[in-house]
């Protein structure tokens, strides 16, 4: 029916009609609730940018701002600008195909005990991510046909709760 994430509800459907019959649903469940929505609340868009992704009904793909921040990211100096462009790579990895390959001969400089030197292996690694996640790619939205996978997983529990997780399978379109 809905995404939540803190207080970002999306609300979806193909059919635009089943959209307005969940809107309805889950702006009841605000009201009830006795919740105020913030004048920003868009709706009936097309596509919508939201936790660095833009969301439309061709897929997902990386905000285009923070694509352009990884594009215009300087060559690393040191162990914190590695750090601090792996952390931005890192969050945007499921578009990136291989992305621990690529990923490596940076990721080797943040082992413990290594020296920084940046070498053509670090820049090649470098591009090679810059132009993965700049060469706009995109992912499927999730299809509720095809079976999704779901694991208990015990590492979650907490006073008693178990988490389920849902895992969605993306297909790179």
């Amino acid at each position: 029916m809905c995404l939540c994430y803190l207080d970002d509800i999306i609300v979806f459907s193909e059919i635009f009609d089943d959209r307005l019959q969940r809107l309805r649903s889950v702006l009841k469940c605000i009201r009830d609730a006795g919740l105020i929505l913030n004048p920003k609340c868009v709706f009936c868009s097309r596509q919508i940018k939201i936790l660095g992704h833009l969301v439309s009904e061709e897929g997902i793909m990386p905000d285009p701002e923070k694509a352009r921040a990884v594009q215009n990211f300087p060559v690393p100096k040191n162990i914190r600008d590695v750090r601090s462009f792996l952390g931005l790579c890192s969050y945007y990895r499921r578009f990136i195909k291989d992305f621990c390959l690529k990923a490596q001969p940076l990721q080797e400089l943040l082992k413990n005990g290594s020296k920084f030197t940046w070498g053509s292996d670090q820049n090649e690694s470098f591009e090679k991510l810059k132009r993965a996640l700049t060469s706009e790619p995109v992912l499927g939205l999730f299809d509720e046909k095809p079976p999704t996978a779901s694991a208990r997983c015990k590492r979650l529990r907490s006073r008693g709760r178990a988490y389920i997780l849902h895992i969605w399978l993306y297909e790179a379109i």
